[in-house]
């Protein structure tokens, strides 16, 4: 698990396909690799990554054809910047929000204005995944986790502060660049939860909670 707090910029060293599937190197950046050992996981762009190979300023990940399939990571050239972030330990602070590194689909940013010493960004996302974005809700670009401003339709808004501007990759963003989304797990677990299992099942509505003693 993540908290879409970057903690380094670094950069594609290399993609390379290595028969059906692909390796990422990155180079790491200022992100300090001493306490990461293979297996562990670090979030490239909000895309969470086994460690399969390590150096000292760099790292290795096996990339599957689903992910590629399901990100912008395929959209990587050499010495493309990245958003880094090790996964989050129990005893530290969740100083963003509860980021699982599983992207949900692939965003587009279609406009860019200033707001007073901040960015206002205006994204479009796929049409599955738009209804889980709720203003005021958190959404996870390209692993930075922000807070949804306004959204209309499959269009929806967020405010960049000048330290996330500098901190991550976000303070570059061109428009029609392709980004990374990961929506809110709540969301996706209450849609799941309201759907019920089958046809024969509940799902959990005003009906449901009535009957069991919560009406």
């Amino acid at each position: 698990m993540f908290t879409g707090i970057i903690e380094a910029i670094g950069s594609v060293a290399r993609l390379q396909q290595l028969g059906s599937d692909w390796r990422l190197t990155i180079d790491s950046g200022k992100l300090d690799l001493s306490d990461v050992v293979l297996g562990d996981s670090i979030a490239v762009n909000g895309c969470c990554l086994t460690v399969v190979e390590l150096r000292e300023n760099y790292f290795g990940a096996d990339v599957s054809n689903e992910s590629m399939r399901c990100t912008a990571l395929g959209e990587f050239k050499d010495g493309t910047p990245v958003n880094l972030e090790k996964a989050m330990l129990a005893s530290g602070r969740l100083g963003g929000h509860i980021v699982s590194g599983h992207v949900d689909g692939v965003g587009s940013l279609i406009e860019s204005s200033s707001d007073g010493a901040s960015v206002r960004l205006v994204y479009e996302a796929p049409k599955e995944i738009a209804k889980y974005i709720a203003g005021k809700g958190s959404i996870c670009i390209d692993g930075t986790s922000l807070t949804v401003n306004e959204v209309s339709g499959q269009k929806f808004t967020v405010n960049v502060i000048p330290h996330t501007q500098t901190e991550t990759i976000i303070g570059d963003y061109k428009v029609g660049q392709s980004v990374n989304l990961e929506v809110d797990l709540i969301a996706r677990y209450l849609e799941r939860l309201l759907q019920g299992t089958d046809s024969n099942e509940e799902g959990l509505n005003k009906e449901f909670l009535v009957k069991h003693g919560f009406g």
